[in-house]
């Protein structure tokens, strides 16, 4: 008889403790499905865009099309709830961005940030109109914060401005490295009152008048994601439009608790992406009359990785674990992701390494995760910010400034 532990090993052989027996058999069932879609569809195209520098939008909705945030299956003891379990999403990033960088960080924009910024942001009557289209992806939606002069210190630096005007808001400003801002139905844009001087967020819909976004050029990260510089100019958006329950900074970094810890489960995907990828090479490659993975040096390698693959996971269930619960969550997203970011930055310098002259290549995958790990480092909080964060709850002195 095939147990969970027999699927999941199956499934997952890289998480050699087992994490994923946590997951509910619906939840399983809709990880294989969305593997499936990714390897028949995307696959087949995915170096293609990457190299080409756009996102496969077609090949991407047979992975949208297995429902990964609406399917029935993954409400199954969930009632009242409008978002899968959270380690179901650990999970489904790991499956994405062992797969991709790139369409891990699309589904984040949407599924975790803009998505994210609804659930919190949002009155009853502003979710139910977005929420349903979002998880369906009937509507592509992404996220407005950071800015062209403004990233890490845009709690007091945000530039761009809303002004009342009966019952609409003018924005105007600029934002910059927004992924999916140039195809996006639905985009939350962080503005600054001019009266108050308080950070509020407006949807602005897609075709608003004085909206303009394009994809920046030349990127050697995330290629296959259409990250834009978008600019406002006297954008009107009405008051209904709104998001009613962002007022200042501490609500945006309510988002961000949530969007920090879906980076640190990207990080992990990529992490055991570039083992897998590197793994599967050095089995196959002959050098010196042996194949490359009976060679010590590169099994020391090798063990490196599959222990970078276990503890990033383990940092990634647990919090998921934590995020169902009422805990304060700013220390353990920022621990989580630095963690996980600088454990992945290490094993794909590795898995780059023992796959040799070959490894600079699409062909042999690892090249992908390689360059993709460096923006992943970089998003969500840098490094330096987290250990920060961290470091502020261990002396509790704040060393921003």
């Amino acid at each position: 008889m095939t147990t969970k532990a027999d699927i999941v090993k199956e499934l997952y052989p890289e998480d050699l403790y087992g994490y994923a027996e946590k997951l509910t058999d619906g939840e399983i069932e809709v990880l294989q499905e969305v593997r499936e879609a990714l390897e028949t569809h995307v696959r087949p195209v995915i170096a293609e865009y990457w190299e080409n520098a756009d996102f496969p939008f077609e090949a991407f909705k047979k992975v949208s099309d297995v429902g990964i945030m609406n399917n029935p299956k993954l409400y199954v003891d969930r009632e009242g709830k409008r978002k899968p379990s959270e380690l179901y999403t650990a999970f489904l990033y790991l499956e994405l961005a062992r797969f991709d960088a790139s369409i891990a960080t699309f589904y984040t924009v949407h599924g975790g940030l803009c998505y994210n910024t609804i659930l919190i942001g949002g009155d009853d009557r502003q979710i139910e109109e977005f929420a349903p289209k979002l998880a369906s992806f009937e509507w592509q939606g992404c996220f407005g914060l950071t800015e062209p002069d403004h990233g890490s210190d845009i709690a007091g630096g945000l530039a761009t401005t809303a002004r009342r005007e009966g019952d609409n808001w003018i924005l105007n400003g600029e934002k910059r490295w927004i992924g999916g801002a140039d195809t996006a139905d639905v985009i939350p844009i962080f503005a600054r009152d001019v009266e108050d001087n308080r950070i509020k967020c407006f949807i602005v819909r897609k075709g608003a008048e004085g909206y303009d976004a394009n994809p920046i050029p030349h990127k050697g990260s995330l290629r296959a994601i259409r990250n834009a510089h978008i600019k406002l100019e006297d954008v009107v958006v009405p008051e209904a439009d709104r998001l009613a329950n962002i007022n200042g900074f501490g609500d945006v970094a309510k988002i961000l608790v949530f969007t920090r810890a879906d980076v640190s489960h990207i990080a992990m995907g990529v992490t055991a992406g570039a083992f897998i990828s590197a793994l599967k090479y050095v089995k196959e490659r002959d050098q010196f009359g042996r194949k490359l993975g009976g060679f010590q040096l590169v099994q020391e390698k090798l063990a490196r990785m599959q222990a970078n693959v276990v503890a990033n996971i383990g940092y990634s269930v647990r919090l998921a674990e934590l995020q169902e619960t009422e805990r304060p969550l700013m220390l353990n997203s920022a621990l989580a992701k630095m963690h996980n970011s600088l454990t992945m930055r290490e094993t794909v310098a590795m898995a780059r390494e023992v796959c040799g002259g070959n490894g600079i290549t699409l062909e042999s995958e690892v090249m992908r995760f390689f360059t993709d790990a460096e923006a992943i480092y970089t998003y969500e909080g840098t490094h330096e910010v987290n250990a920060l964060i961290v470091g502020r709850e261990l002396t509790g002195l704040g060393a921003f400034t």
